[in-house]
């Protein structure tokens, strides 16, 4: 790789432990996030968190908007605020360099054209079964919170993001978010064998996988079975 390539460049602006701390914050937050806010939940003074927050801007980790915030308007209400989220763009690192993403490209386009959508769902399932058998135990709770909660640790530790959303469980990052941009129905229609798969392998019998497609979310959405909504 370049000395110049842009992934080795985001990861290095994460070596700072106050940084890291900040850029989790507003992950984690899954909305605009104020200097003030950053700077009060680290304990820190407000400057650092700003330095530090422009620094994860600058290397494109995170996104910038200006907003007032309050409900004042017109002269005097003040200048809009700095406010930051997770940045758009993604980064991959690999040493040496590799090229999974055109494979895994070139690989659903050749099953779009042969129509193996079915077969690719088949196989998704079966990797969704044998995952929540592998993590069987993980969480010590019992009955339908048990099972929520181990679900939860496996969505999370494969980068689904899980937010809890009254009975709903809602998934705030969409692992193949590029593929799914590109090959939508192909895609989806894989990951959601792939979650009902995991489900059954985990025997999660309170929760149910199926389609609600949002921005900026995962298209799945795992809901009670004796939830409408």
């Amino acid at each position: 790789m370049s000395e110049g390539d842009p992934g080795i460049e985001a990861v290095s602006v994460l070596h700072d432990p106050v940084r890291r701390a900040l850029y989790r914050h507003v992950v984690a937050e899954g909305r605009d996030v104020s200097r003030n806010e950053a700077a009060a939940a680290l304990g820190i003074q407000r400057s650092l968190a700003a330095f530090h927050l422009d620094k994860l801007a600058e290397a494109g980790l995170l996104d910038v908007a200006y907003r007032r915030l309050g409900e004042r308007r017109g002269p005097g209400a003040g200048r809009p605020a700095k406010l930051y989220r997770r940045g758009s763009n993604e980064y991959h690192v690999s040493l040496p360099p590799r090229a999974y993403e055109t494979a895994a490209r070139l690989l659903a386009e050749a099953v779009e054209i042969a129509g193996a959508d079915q077969e690719l769902q088949e196989v998704a399932r079966e990797r969704g079964r044998e995952l929540g058998r592998a993590a069987e135990g993980t969480s010590e709770g019992h009955g339908q919170h048990g099972e929520r909660e181990r679900l939860g640790e496996v969505l999370a530790q494969r980068g689904y993001e899980p937010r809890r959303e009254g009975d709903l469980l809602r998934l705030r990052n969409c692992p193949f978010h590029v593929l799914a941009g590109t090959f939508p129905p192909l895609v989806c229609g894989m990951n959601l064998a792939l979650l009902e798969g995991l489900l059954e392998g985990l025997e999660t019998k309170s929760l149910a996988a199926r389609m609600d497609p949002r921005p900026g979310w995962c298209c799945v959405v795992l809901s009670s079975k004796n939830s409408d909504n």
